[in-house]
């Protein structure tokens, strides 16, 4: 007889389903392990509102978690209850939500990203451009195909963004050149992938049985591929995955400290940068909404705030006083009570004691 088929494993069908990202995938299962954890092992049929409540209660007391932590654990736990138990919990009443609290994000100025790009090489020199020319997150990064960048009209395609959208950026004129060429090497090695019967990439949604040789077609294979590949066994097909994430972000982060930099930059800080360097050059909001692929402005508008004249672009009024009038006028007042002899401070008197007491020396 055969057995009925684990939580995770229903869990996974439903957001499968539902058509959830993996990563979105990955966060919900790895929440309601630590919730069935923290419960005793227990089933969460077994459980209920009150221990929804204790357990995030405990991610705010004892984990001191942020907010959009909690709210994605929150996420999970409801999602489990109500869309694959089947059970509507009651409004959780106990739970003490953690207060949300804008965050600035980190800029790097213009100089400074160009300090970080000068630290970079080869492909993740390459891919670091775009992040910061084009304002692409990592992964839209990483996931471009060949068929998404338009040489010609220089125009990046972004294939399912955040929120399952596409959206079009720019492609930045200095690294089109530099582009071609990386792409006319991509072309000759997916030739050698295809000579030793390999040159598959992995295709999005039900695309492979819609077209079966798609996923050894030239317009399908990564931009920035592996520089391995590997045998996927449901297929037998010998496949190259993506240049992986991981290190792009080391890369960075070894640039970022060997610039000398004293910010927490990340990949993400590159197109936080993108956005503010728009917006400094006279870009409006709605224009560079649309590079990001913002669904409100009001997620644009945080730029304001970064700009490199201060908070909303504003100059002190400290800027516009004349400092050297004030200071000569109070340095006549001072030699008129001194009888036309302006005393010395006492830091002067000290320089003054201290070269006489070299002069002694010598």
């Amino acid at each position: 007889m055969e057995q009925p088929p684990r939580l995770l494993e229903l869990v996974r069908r439903s957001l499968r389903t539902e058509h959830y990202s993996p990563r979105t995938e990955a966060a919900y299962t790895a929440w309601i392990v630590r919730f069935v954890l923290f419960s005793g092992r227990r089933h969460p049929r077994e459980l209920g509102a009150a221990d929804v409540e204790r357990f995030l209660n405990h991610l705010d007391n004892e984990g001191r978690v942020a907010a959009a932590t909690q709210n994605q654990a929150l996420a999970a736990l409801l999602y489990l209850y109500r869309k694959v138990l089947g059970i509507d919990l009651p409004w959780l009443d106990g739970l003490v939500r953690i207060p949300q609290r804008p965050r600035l994000p980190v800029v790097l100025s213009k100089g400074e990203v160009a300090a970080v790009l000068a630290e970079l090489h080869g492909t993740v020199r390459q891919i670091a451009g775009l992040l910061y020319g084009s304002g692409l997150r990592l992964l839209e990064c990483l996931h471009l195909r060949i068929k998404d960048v338009d040489f010609d009209r220089q125009a990046i395609t972004v294939r399912s963004g955040k929120g399952d959208h596409d959206r079009q950026t720019l492609l930045p004129a200095p690294l089109r050149a530099d582009l071609l060429r990386y792409r006319d090497q991509l072309d000759r090695l997916h030739r050698q992938d295809l000579r030793c019967g390999a040159g598959w990439v992995e295709l999005p949604h039900a695309l492979a049985a819609k077209l079966p040789h798609a996923g050894r077609q030239w317009a399908w294979q990564w931009f920035f591929p592996a520089t391995r590949t590997y045998l996927h066994e449901p297929t037998g097909q010998r496949r190259r995955h993506h240049f992986h994430e991981t290190a792009v972000q080391k890369a960075v982060h070894d640039a970022v400290l060997r610039s000398r930099i004293a910010k927490r930059a990340t990949c993400h800080t590159f197109r936080h940068s993108f956005a503010t360097h728009l917006l400094q050059d006279g870009t409006d909001l709605r224009t560079i909404q649309k590079l990001l692929g913002h669904a409100d402005v009001r997620t644009t508008m945080v730029y304001t705030h970064v700009l490199d004249r201060g908070p909303f672009g504003l100059r002190s009024p400290l800027e516009t006083l004349d400092l050297a009038a004030p200071l000569a006028t109070a340095s006549r007042t001072r030699l008129a009570a001194a009888g036309g002899q302006e005393p010395l401070d006492a830091t002067e008197f000290d320089s003054s004691a201290e070269e006489t007491a070299q002069g002694d020396d010598r």
